[in-house]
């Protein structure tokens, strides 16, 4: 049932309206929605959304208004990727009333594993951290999947070995026919697959990125066939396969007839 309508007027966090988007975790903005209440989001541009908990919330992309519609389903957590002109941001959509995270244990492995990790909380929350190795990065992508930061709220400084074993780990997760590599400081995606491959590819760097990575999509993405077009064929091809063949259902008529030579007189 749709609830009462409610506008948030305002971007992707900025994201998507910047000259370079960027992705990995943490998220880039938290939503909180009440249950049984929709809500009609303004964007500065949105191409498309998806929600990797469509049982807790869909989202929508609305191109005729410039909207993004959230339909909560059920309690819980869900993460939405949000895309537009080759940009892309991810946000955390609670639906319900959400227990705080003590995220205590996680903070204190990341500083364990990063000494020079700095965090600080309350209104003025800020993250900063050199990753050296990679037990540092690790701890950090734990720590930052909860909810205590979100990606604004980051500086991070990559060693280069780091920097070049991320870049494995998003090579590692691309589907077939993608490739990732730096341009300076940013990352470029490029090649061709379908619309799921493409998903799938960027769900892929949000997830096994630390911090935000500036990305550059180049990828061509095939368009999925017309249904117009699907269905004419369909009907094509069963037109096709109801013709019969020559002279298919025709029973065998009799042999022909063979001639045989007269048997020779007896003498008498």
């Amino acid at each position: 049932m749709r609830g009462r309508r409610m506008y948030v007027i305002g971007g992707l966090l900025g994201a998507l309206a910047a000259p370079s988007a960027a992705l990995a975790w943490p998220v880039d903005q938290a939503v909180t929605l009440e249950p049984g209440k929709e809500r009609f989001q303004k964007l500065t541009a949105v191409d498309w959304a998806e929600s990797d908990a469509p049982s807790v919330v869909t989202a929508e992309a609305l191109s005729q208004s410039g909207e993004l519609l959230l339909t909560p389903h059920a309690a819980g957590i869900a993460r939405v990727l949000l895309y537009a002109e080759g940009r892309f941001a991810v946000w955390r959509v609670m639906v319900g009333p959400i227990e705080l995270q003590n995220t205590a244990a996680e903070l204190a492995a990341a500083k364990k594993a990063c000494p020079d990790l700095k965090a600080t909380e309350g209104a003025e929350r800020s993250l900063t951290v050199t990753v050296n190795d990679t037990a540092c990065r690790l701890a950090l992508r734990t720590f930052l999947k909860t909810h205590a930061y979100l990606a604004p709220e980051l500086e991070l400084t990559f060693a280069v070995t780091q920097a070049q074993a991320q870049l494995e780990d998003f090579a590692a997760g691309m589907p077939p026919g993608l490739t990732v590599r730096y341009s300076g400081a940013g990352l470029v995606l490029s090649g061709k697959t379908d619309r799921e491959g493409h998903r799938k590819a960027l769900w892929e760097l949000f997830n096994r990125a630390v911090g935000r990575v500036p990305l550059e999509d180049r990828t061509e993405v095939e368009a999925p066939p017309k249904q117009d077009d699907a269905a004419k064929q369909e009907a094509l091809d069963a037109t096709v396969s109801d013709v019969p063949a020559p002279d298919a259902g025709v029973p065998p008529g009799p042999p022909p007839p063979v001639k045989r030579k007269a048997a020779p007189k007896k003498p008498r």
